[in-house]
């Protein structure tokens, strides 16, 4: 039989009873990154046969390694008019849990093809992914295919969802680290400027000790025996505005501006001519010493050669000791039967007069590959 609780009263009133409460919460995250393939000389590929492939290099996603599979007369019969493509676990995957996008863009990056879907691994080595990923027989195809010079970029966006997790409500929430938003706004607003560069009539304040941190020729420049050194205003000679405002952007920020130009204007809206602003902004990062940001601009360039600049940039990257652009650059004259088409272009005869040398290689990648 059961029996009610006495319930505290006075003088025949009932008083509030006090509940003990307590609070939890199932928090579930995802950690993603993003992995470009990029595919030159695609019809060289063709005709490898069904169930042949090709693989991208690994990439390290919430805690596993995984490749991108393509596949370029498809992954079986059914498919052998088709590009497949495929997420590789490369081992321990095993009940994990992924989303992921998967893009095909050309050289300006125009998207082609985009698929998403999520997908939970049952086995640690079974990939996964879109066997007609790309149609090869629609002529958009074979069109876009020419205007990017037989090549194309596979795309992953991969987020690798973690088991939940429950916790306290009552635990404490570390936001995360805001130091470069700061600094970027300390750039933006010029709070406590100390210094201001004139680069062509503009005026950019900036902050001596964020430069002399981030950079040994700024040390130089404002804390040595520099002439500058006293100055509150230094003027920059050889540059465009545009260009010293995104290698600001840099120092301040360890990026570079949105997209391939943004703020620091550094974008052009005229294809051809796309290049050119990230040449003079590797020229400038190597100008102050700033190493990741050369790279940064090698990495931009290396996707964006074509015909008609890869002799400039090729010039460029022999005066500045680029090697990746370098080979880059090398590669795309060599592999792609351009050769008659670069020799045409003004960049071309640049490239005889300031580094002739680079000739002589050019000949021997040539004959590296039969040609």
């Amino acid at each position: 039989m059961a029996h009610a609780c006495a319930v505290p009263s006075v003088n025949g009133k009932s008083l509030p009873v006090t509940v003990a409460e307590t609070s939890s919460s199932c928090l579930t995250q995802g950690i993603t990154a993003a992995h470009n393939f990029e595919v030159i000389n695609f019809s060289l590929l063709e005709g490898m046969g069904v169930g042949e492939f090709v693989s991208s290099r690994n990439f390290h996603v919430g805690g596993y390694d995984w490749n991108i599979r393509l596949y370029p007369d498809g992954r079986s019969a059914e498919h052998k008019d088709k590009v497949s493509a495929f997420l590789i676990p490369e081992g321990g995957q095993e009940g994990v849990r992924v989303r992921s996008t998967f893009t095909v863009f050309g050289k300006d990056g125009k998207v082609w093809v985009k698929e998403n879907a999520e997908h939970t691994f049952k086995s640690p080595l079974i990939g996964w992914g879109w066997p007609p990923l790309i149609h090869k027989s629609k002529r958009l195809f074979r069109t876009l295919l020419r205007d990017s010079n037989d090549g194309f970029t596979v795309r992953c966006v991969l987020t690798v969802i973690q088991d939940p997790r429950v916790e306290d409500v009552s635990a404490i929430v570390v936001p995360e680290p805001s130091v470069l938003q700061d600094l970027a706004s300390m750039l933006r607003d010029g709070d406590g400027a100390d210094v201001t560069f004139v680069v062509d009539g503009r005026s950019f304040p900036a902050h001596r000790c964020v430069l002399a941190a981030r950079s040994a020729v700024f040390r130089a420049e404002l804390f040595g025996p520099m002439k500058e050194k006293a100055a509150t205003r230094v003027k920059v000679d050889d540059m465009e505005p545009s260009i010293f405002e995104a290698l600001l952007h840099f120092v301040y920020t360890d990026t570079l501006p949105d997209g391939d130009g943004g703020d620091g204007g550094v974008a052009t809206d005229d294809d051809k001519d796309r290049n050119v602003p990230m040449q003079h902004l590797l020229v400038a990062a190597d100008r102050y010493g700033l190493d990741r940001l050369r790279l940064l601009c090698e990495v931009r360039m290396c996707r964006s050669i074509d015909a008609d600049t890869v002799a400039t940039t090729l010039a460029l990257a022999e005066q500045h000791r680029c090697v990746q652009l370098k080979n880059a650059c090398l590669g795309f004259i060599a592999s792609r039967g351009v050769l008659g088409a670069v020799v045409q272009t003004s960049g071309f005869c640049h490239l005889v007069e300031s580094c002739p040398l680079v000739l002589l290689e050019i000949l021997d990648k040539l004959a590296s590959l039969g040609i």
